[in-house]
This record gives C-alpha cells, sequence and structure tokens, in this order.
C-alpha cells in the first residue's frame, strides 16, 4: 500500500488519479514536490556575501536573542525555482475564475500596475517634503472627491488600510460625535443583522459597544419592523450591508435609515458590496452616515496576501467634523497634507501618514479608464454575470430564498444535498480537482451549508459557460449517489485534504526538524 504526501494511504482512486507510475525526484512532470524551504537551504551558507557586522551594543536587554537564527541559506536560483514552484501550487485570479462570494476577486487590469509604478508614485515617502510630492497628495485628493461623488458623501478618510480598518475608523467616528452630544455613557448598543460580515460585530465590540443582533426575514433581507423594535435610547449605531450577505438589496434601507436617525442613531453601511451598485445608486441617498469602501474590491487593486490594502470611510455631514487625521487639503494652487486635528471633535489619527499609496494610484486609474458610464456598466455587468449563474444552476442546486434575482452573488445552501451523503464541504473540494477555487462556503450564516459564489463583472460568457458546466456535472454526480468522487477529494492537488479544524486549533508556527528515524537492516 501506497502512502499519499501527507503519511496516510492512497486509496485506489488517489494512485489511479495521481498516476501509477512513480518518478525517482516525486515530481510529475510540470507538478513537482517542492520540499519546505528549511528543508533544502543550509544555515551555515547564504547566497549573497556579507562582511561581518560590527560589534554593537545591544539594547534589547533579556529580549535578545542567544541562540543561532538559523535562516536557511540558498543561491540566488535556488530562491527563485522555490517561490515560482511555490505559486504554481495556488490558485490565483490570473489563473481562472475565483468565485469566492462577498469577496469580489476581479480581474486587476496590468494598466493600473503600470500607473502604480510610475516615479513620484511607486518611490514616494511618507516623510518627504510636502512640496516635493504635490502630485501624490492631488491623486488623493482627486481620488476621495471621486469617492465622495460615487456616494454622494461629504467627506471621505482615506489613511485606513483595509475595509475593516475602514470600518473600525467610521464607527469611531459615530463613538466621538455621540460622546460630543454628551450621550456616551448611554449609547452604548450596536444593532447588527444576522446577515451581517463577521468583522461588523467585531469592530463593535472592540470600541466598547455591546451587540444586538437583529433577525432577518424570511427573504433574507432586514425588515423595518425588526429594527424600529430594537431601537432605543441605549442604541448608537446600526451596522448594515447592502447589498447583504445573501446577495440581495435591502429593499426597506430607506425607511430603515429614517428610523434609525429619529431614535437618534447613526447609520454605518458595510461598503463590502459596492461594486454591485457603483453608478446605480448612492449610499448617501440612501440615509448613510459612514461607510467604509474595500478598494480592492471596487476598484480592482490586488486582492488579499496580507496587504498592502486600502479601505477609505466616507462621512455624511453629520460626521464629517469627527474624521481622522490626516486628510489632503487643496489650499490654492497646492494640497497640504493636514497631519494634526485641527479641532476638538476629530477622533485623533487611526493610522500613520497619508494611507497606501500604490492602492490609490490603482483605484484611480481604473476609476479614469472605466469613466463613470464605464463603472455603472460594470456593477450591471457583475449582477448580471451573478443572475446568469443562478438561473443556470437554480433547477439543480437549492436557492435558500427562493427563485428570485440577486444583485452581486448567488447564494445556495445544502438542502439540494440532503440524503446524498455529500456535503458543501465535500462539493468545495470536487472543485478543486476540476481546476476551481471553491466558491465561499458556510457563510452567510442564515444559510445552512451555504455556498456563495461572485463571478463579477471580468468573466466572459465562455467562462461563465465552462463554471456552470463544470458546477451543474458535480451537481448531477453528487445526486446520482457517485459519493467517492467528493469523499476522497481533491485527488490531484498537490496535497489532499487537509485537517482544516486541527490547522486552526493548534498551528504549528515554527518549523522543527523532524527526528531522525532509524533505518531497517537489510
Amino acid at each position: 500500500m501506497s502512502m499519499n504526501t501527507q503519511g496516510r494511504p492512497s486509496t485506489p482512486g488517489e494512485t489511479a488519479s495521481r498516476g501509477a507510475r512513480k518518478t525517482f525526484t516525486g515530481n510529475r512532470a510540470l507538478d513537482m514536490e517542492e520540499p519546505l524551504i528549511f528543508e533544502i537551504g543550509r544555515t551555515e551558507v547564504t547566497g549573497v556575501d556579507l562582511a561581518p557586522p560590527k560589534p554593537v551594543k545591544t539594547r534589547l536587554g533579556a529580549m535578545a536573542r542567544t541562540a543561532p537564527i538559523d535562516l536557511p541559506g540558498l543561491t540566488e536560483p535556488e530562491a527563485m525555482r522555490h517561490y515560482v514552484r511555490l505559486s504554481r501550487n495556488n490558485y490565483a485570479i490570473d489563473a481562472g475564475l475565483y468565485p469566492l462570494g462577498s469577496c469580489t476577486m476581479k480581474h486587476n487590469p496590468r494598466l493600473n500596475e503600470k500607473m502604480a509604478r510610475l516615479p513620484g508614485f511607486g518611490d514616494v515617502h511618507p516623510l518627504q517634503p510636502q512640496a516635493t510630492c504635490q502630485g501624490a497628495l492631488e491623486l488623493i485628493h482627486e481620488l476621495g472627491r471621486w469617492l465622495c461623488e460615487l456616494t454622494g458623501m461629504a467627506s471621505v478618510a482615506m489613511s485606513p488600510r483595509a475595509g475593516a480598518h475602514g470600518e473600525l475608523a467610521g464607527m469611531m467616528a459615530i463613538k466621538a460625535a455621540i460622546a460630543a452630544k454628551g450621550e456616551a455613557a448611554t449609547r452604548t448598543v450596536a444593532l447588527v443583522p444576522d446577515s451581517a460580515h463577521g468583522t461588523n460585530p467585531a469592530t463593535a465590540a472592540l470600541i466598547g459597544f455591546s451587540v444586538k443582533p437583529v433577525p432577518a426575514a424570511e427573504d433574507g433581507t432586514v425588515r423595518a419592523e425588526a429594527v424600529k423594535a430594537a431601537l432605543g435610547p441605549d442604541v448608537a449605531a446600526i451596522m448594515l450591508t447592502n447589498p447583504n450577505t445573501c446577495g440581495l438589496f435591502e429593499p426597506q434601507i430607506v425607511e430603515i435609515a429614517a428610523a434609525v436617525r429619529e431614535a437618534g442613531a447613526y447609520f454605518y453601511c458595510d461598503g463590502a458590496n459596492f461594486n454591485a451598485i457603483v453608478g446605480k445608486t448612492k449610499p448617501g441617498d440612501l440615509g448613510v452616515d459612514a461607510m467604509h469602501i474595500n478598494l480592492h474590491k471596487t476598484f480592482s487593486t490586488p486582492h488579499g496576501g496580507g496587504g498592502p490594502g486600502a479601505g477609505p470611510v466616507v462621512l455624511s455631514k453629520r460626521l464629517a467634523p469627527f474624521a481622522p487625521v490626516p486628510f489632503v487639503r487643496k489650499e490654492g494652487e497646492r494640497f497640504a497634507l493636514v497631519e494634526h486635528a485641527e479641532g476638538a471633535q476629530s477622533l485623533g489619527r487611526v493610522a500613520a501618514f497619508h494611507g497606501q499609496m500604490g492602492m490609490f494610484v490603482r483605484a484611480f486609474a481604473y476609476m479614469l479608464s472605466h469613466g463613470a458610464d464605464g463603472m455603472r456598466q460594470a456593477s450591471e455587468d457583475a449582477v448580471l454575470s451573478a443572475n446568469y449563474i443562478r438561473a443556470s444552476l437554480v433547477d439543480l442546486m437549492s436557492a435558500p430564498f427562493g427563485d428570485r434575482p440577486c444583485m452581486h452573488e448567488a447564494l445556495f445552501d445544502d438542502s439540494w444535498l440532503k440524503g446524498a451523503g455529500v456535503t458543501t464541504l465535500d462539493f468545495a473540494k470536487a472543485m478543486i480537482d476540476e481546476g476551481y477555487h471553491p466558491m465561499t462556503m458556510y457563510f452567510p450564516l442564515v444559510a445552512h451549508g451555504a455556498m456563495l459564489i461572485e463571478p463579477t463583472e471580468s468573466e466572459s460568457k465562455a467562462s461563465l459557460d465552462l463554471f456552470i458546466a463544470t458546477l451543474r456535472d458535480l451537481a448531477m454526480s453528487a445526486r446520482r449517489g457517485e459519493t467517492e468522487r467528493f469523499a476522497g477529494a481533491p485527488y490531484h492537488a498537490p496535497r489532499r485534504r487537509l485537517d482544516e479544524t486541527r490547522a486552526a486549533r493548534e498551528p504549528v508556527l515554527k518549523w522543527t526538524k523532524p527526528a531522525p528515524r532509524p533505518q531497517a537492516r537489510e
């Protein structure tokens, strides 16, 4: 019996799928078995000749290292090959359709990348004199103006580094506004619908609010009556996502906003799904007081990888005085970066410096290349793509809120898999064998076994047709009871199904050299 890469016995299906003939290297043509960098590197060598460092007096005290750092040394070709091989094992938007719902994994135009590398943008430093970076400051100012125009809001804070960070800044502005009215001790509750993003209750709790859930209606939306029932003198704000995480536009959002304002509270809108409504409607016109914008989702800057990111937050007139610093202001023919709060109302600083310049340039290049009509069409095409997928699969896969049009993403649940012996996880792992990254699974929590698909506007009809045909084939296979296709999937990936629960609960964060195993005598 052969052993797979995790040390578990291989199944007959795996042996067949991976090829019965073994290779000396463990490689399978261009599918290369790459050891860890600690296993191929040598701690006693380095690819660069460095002079011995001069003796210095450490200021680390008891925190000073007492053991060798033991970093692996590689030659330049070894290092390059190692990371290129690793990149081949990772899925990317440049490799294929990336259907993660609520993530908006769209194509990043290479024009944006070229603009971000221009001198004056790519090499700007946050500590250089403002007179030497007027072009960069002008771009930040103009990008902020476009964001205010697209959202119908009064002001924008550009410095937050990610969507969740912008969300934090927006809620801090709300808290500052409440404190300015002398209500900090009484308004301590944030209303968060059941269909909210996970960051919403976390952000509210982080800054000291108590979280009170608002149930979703049977159709997946939030009813004004439910919000009104939850409102009271202790409520500081509501945090609502629109379009929501079920891929639906909240039809009663104007009535909800009016009720929230009448109760003396503020309306925070999670802007993660803004890509569905850019150019179609303005959140400010709907009664929103604050909303963060994920530049990487809506305006195509690179997504994920730990950053760098950008999550500007737009604010209504009620919250504009509480905006954080720094911000860019036009003074005659020059632009000034205002680094210090000019009034007692500003919530202060939420990040060092002005924000992530590369993300600003990419987003602004996207806006300029599309124009107002192009951004509106992108939203329309994103909604069209999602509805095309929904309509093409709803006869096989169950939609929890009925066969009704969606916005930017199509939501399915696992009720159609009942009795098939296949779970949402099994279905997603089988998608990997077909060359697709799985959709978002088990979210939103209001749908059991959720499968959330967001194709974005980047995909052609041919691309969508192949994706739909693949999911239909998988769905029919599951309905026929062909559980072996799913139970062990993925079969063709470099690594088989991992124990993800244990990895999350017991992460191994440091590589240690395996203990030598005694060899059996011949």
